[in-house]
């Protein structure tokens, strides 16, 4: 992988975590026991991530277009790589997807009287170095990884490149990544999750429709909440139909960003982000719709609330609203009924991640965020009711 090329920065799956390193080895330490049931599983794409920043006159001398994600073949991550050579970098156990479970399971994480939320992933990896990596990774973040390994596959990476906007334009090799299937053993644990998180970056995949229609049939079989992640732009143009397909008839959350939600309704770039917001929560009962520095909305039965930013001076975008779904996906699990404090929560763990270098939220970060939204929740929990019949029953 060119680890001899790299200077490396750090191998950490926690960049800005600080201190985090005794919280991780502690859950590394716990056996892996798979719980009565889940709170939330999620089905995605399995990459190793390696980033580094560069500067505008690298894209352009490979011709990479800043701000966008490319899939890239063997080859052509060569020779990124070999144009990369003498930068420094980290290696995360990353996808967009993971981004999100880390930060779930860290708003969430255990402490002496609570054991925590229960947090799963499945996808594909390599029995390769890459593929032990990214599990084990997962696993001290108290993310469990459930699919067994590839026999001789390759587990895929993704070269994330910041420039000093803050802006990330990454590679996609994806490897085993692409192979994902509905076995014996997501099978098995769909029907005993809480909230079903499947990233939209499989649907780019050529096979693995099949495995979402399965998983999402089974899930909705067992009155189990179904969250997609709209996850790009270029990938809902190629696959509209396919989106369509599991959110018109299976989704109870989406998350996008304000271009990934026009793109999903067929509106312009230039159209306003409530009018996507309103337009998709006729179809799914639950929508959120992150704008950048300007807010987001929660979309509900055709209405559309604004939420505010949280101020904060971006370092690094990427991750912003995979972490952005992790407040909202916490704050549905805690059973707020207060659409506007769980965007509030979602705005300040999206404003943490950004106003750093990585993706991911720190043990400590989390723990202070955790701690200020139950505090300011009431005694008395209530479920959320947006519409769904099956929606409060977490």
């Amino acid at each position: 992988m060119g680890r001899g090329r790299f200077k490396v920065l750090g191998e950490d799956d926690d960049s800005g975590g600080g201190g985090d390193d005794e919280e991780e080895e502690a859950a590394e330490a716990r056996v892996s026991v798979a719980p009565e049931r889940w709170d939330v599983l999620g089905l995605g794409q399995a990459m190793v991530d390696f980033s580094g920043v560069v500067d505008d006159e690298f894209l352009d001398r490979l011709g990479l277009e800043k701000g966008t994600r490319k899939v890239i073949n063997h080859e052509e991550r060569g020779r990124v790589l070999r144009a990369m050579d003498g930068c420094s970098y980290k290696a995360a156990a990353g996808g967009s997807l993971s981004n999100t479970l880390v930060a779930l399971a860290r708003l969430g994480g255990p402490s002496i009287d609570n054991p925590g939320l229960h947090v799963a992933m499945t996808g594909s990896v390599g029995s390769d170095p890459l593929g032990g990596f990214y599990r084990a990774k997962l696993l001290r973040a108290n993310v469990n990884f459930r699919s067994a390994p590839v026999k001789d596959g390759t587990t895929g990476t993704v070269i994330v490149l910041t420039t000093q906007d803050a802006q990330r334009t990454m590679l996609a090799y994806q490897g085993t990544s692409s192979n994902v299937n509905y076995d014996e053993c997501l099978a098995s644990i769909v029907s005993k999750t809480n909230i079903l998180v499947i990233e939209g970056y499989l649907f780019e995949l050529p096979h693995t429709m099949n495995a979402i229609l399965k998983a999402c049939q089974d899930a909705h079989k067992n009155g189990v909440l179904i969250a997609v992640t709209a996850s790009d732009v270029s990938c809902i143009e190629r696959y509209h139909d396919n989106f369509w397909e599991i959110i018109g008839n299976y989704a109870d959350i989406l998350f996008a960003n304000s271009a990934e939600a026009s793109a999903l309704c067929g509106f312009t770039s230039q159209d306003n982000p409530i009018s996507s917001t309103r337009y998709l929560s006729h179809f799914v009962p639950f929508v959120s719709v992150t704008d950048g520095p300007r807010g987001s909305y929660i979309g509900v039965k055709g209405e559309a609330i604004y939420v505010p930013p949280s101020p904060c001076t971006p370092v690094d975008t990427c991750g912003a609203g995979d972490a952005y779904a992790s407040g909202i996906l916490y704050a549905i699990l805690k059973g707020t009924s207060d659409l506007k404090s769980m965007g509030l929560l979602a705005s300040k763990v999206a404003a943490v991640v950004v106003a750093q270098q990585g993706t991911r939220l720190s043990v400590g970060d989390a723990a202070e965020l955790a701690e200020s939204f139950e505090s300011s929740l009431e005694d008395s929990k209530v479920c959320l009711d947006v519409g769904s019949d099956h929606i409060s029953s977490l």
